[in-house]
């Protein structure tokens, strides 16, 4: 359940308020991989903080355990509702996380699809010999300069499968 500014700013102290103000919807996308990197182990401690708290408290409302410190100070008065908005903060800025690392898969690949794309264009045409290649040494083997053809492998089988059956109805007929 997500929830209100107003409701962040009544749960949490000014720090907290500015750590988790730079998680949403503008300010997120104006951060850097460093920042996000450091953002995040800095909600991870908040949030794991908060958890231990609510462990806590729950502890104490069973019975289970005796009351940790004197008394919790006024801002963990909801250690759960905290807990939640700390996830949640670390949802968005991992979502933001896997964005730019998507992002950066996307540019890195469309880079070698232009090179790979390029490396085949230049293959499929050779450069023209120069004319001195083979002046006054006799003969010398020449590359040659027609383009090279490359058939696809479906259409080397139908021809062979088409030789094939023209053979076997020439084999067929009557002498």
């Amino acid at each position: 359940m997500s929830m209100s500014a107003k409701q962040e700013r009544a749960l949490l102290n000014s720090d907290e308020i500015a750590v988790l103000r730079a998680t949403h919807h503008p300010e997120i996308y104006e951060l850097g991989r460093r920042e996000l990197t450091d953002l995040q182990t800095r909600l991870r401690d908040l949030r794991d903080k908060a958890r231990t708290l609510t462990r806590q408290k729950q502890r104490e409302t069973r019975g289970k355990s005796e009351p940790r410190g004197k008394s919790f100070p006024g801002v963990v008065e909801q250690p759960q509702r905290r807990k939640q908005l700390f996830a949640a903060a670390l949802k968005r800025v991992k979502k933001e996380l896997s964005r730019l690392n998507k992002l950066e898969a996307r540019v890195e690949h469309v880079e070698a699809a232009h090179k790979a794309l390029a490396q085949r264009r230049a293959s499929n045409f050779r450069p023209a010999v120069p004319a001195s290649r083979t002046s006054g040494t006799g003969m010398q083997p020449q590359e040659s300069i027609r383009r090279r053809r490359v058939l696809p492998r479906g259409k080397v089988g139908s021809v062979l499968k088409q030789n094939k059956i023209a053979q076997a109805a020439r084999d067929a007929r009557p002498q």
